[in-house]
């Protein structure tokens, strides 16, 4: 993707929960699946820095379930000052009918909401999943017994 073009909105889906916990690390006990950390900047199309962007991360379990009594594998998180963020997680089970996939919604201090979807490299489901958008693909890379990935946000705001 452009790093000047605005990242595509997509869906928040059904499971989406407001006043989920700030928090940098989803991982507690009882959450299994294989350990990932998510890295990237917030930008804007001017590929500026957006300090103190909320970026709120919601996505399924290992076995494709949403919590939807309370905020497992739910969070938020504030981009410093460069920019920067960095989520641990793990990846997400196959929800019925869709592809591997994480849910954030990013705001810059004071704007608009970009609602959107994260996609997994190389997933079969990718080519059938109805809102699969390839712009929306991270890249991952295998370290050790976890994953690494790596996500730019661009937001459009005036």
């Amino acid at each position: 993707m452009d790093d000047d073009q605005p990242t595509p909105q997509q869906t928040a889906g059904p499971f989406f929960q407001p006043h989920s916990p700030q928090r940098a690390s989803l991982l507690e006990p009882g959450i299994n699946g294989t350990k990932i950390v998510l890295t990237g900047r917030v930008l804007s199309t001017e590929c500026r820095a957006v300090s103190g962007a909320l970026l709120d991360f919601w996505h399924a379990n290992d076995a494709g379930e949403y919590d939807v009594e309370g905020f497992r594998l739910r969070g938020h998180q504030f981009a410093d000052r460069e920019g920067r963020y960095r989520l641990e997680t793990i990846v997400p089970g196959l929800y019925p009918g869709r592809t591997r996939h994480f849910h954030v919604k990013v705001q810059p201090p004071n704007g608009p909401i970009l609602t959107t979807q994260l996609y997994f490299p190389g997933e079969r489901r990718n080519a059938r999943d109805f809102l699969f958008d390839r712009r929306l693909l991270m890249t991952t890379a295998d370290q050790g017994e976890q994953k690494a990935a790596r996500f730019n946000f661009v937001l459009a705001f005036k």
